[in-house]
């Protein structure tokens, strides 16, 4: 990761609503059903990220939460699901993160980024002057 830590976490807070929503749009979940689903290999959420999200999500009514389970349970569980509002909110933000990315992926493209974030033709003439 090196130089790019702290941008990769502001571009995780920064998608972490959406993708929180997103997640609850059409299904009730708990709170680990979330972060299982969102940790995935790039880790949008973490544990110490999302509870609090989702404590400010519910405190602006934009999610609604419910606890479940055996009334002498050691450990209930939490379940959310969107709100009006939040349903509202999620409809509003997702043309915007789908020009976003559009955008950002076709500055890349146009800029010929790769993967390794060196334009594609500089990797070719790289690896053909290694290779002679």
């Amino acid at each position: 990761m090196g130089e790019t830590t702290g941008w990769q976490t502001q571009l995780r807070k920064g998608a972490a609503e959406l993708v929180v929503l997103s997640l609850l749009k059409d299904q009730e979940r708990y709170g680990l059903d979330i972060l299982r689903r969102a940790a995935d290999d790039i880790g949008v959420l973490s544990e110490g990220t999302l509870y609090p999200l989702l404590m400010r999500l519910e405190r602006e009514g934009k999610i609604v939460g419910r606890w479940e389970g055996p009334g002498d349970a050691k450990n209930p569980r939490k379940y959310y699901r969107l709100s009006a509002e939040g349903l509202a909110l999620l409809a509003e933000m997702t043309p915007v993160w789908r020009d976003f990315a559009s955008f950002v992926t076709g500055v890349l493209d146009a800029a010929k980024v790769s993967n390794g974030g060196v334009p594609a033709e500089d990797r070719t003439d790289r690896i053909a002057s290694k290779t002679a």
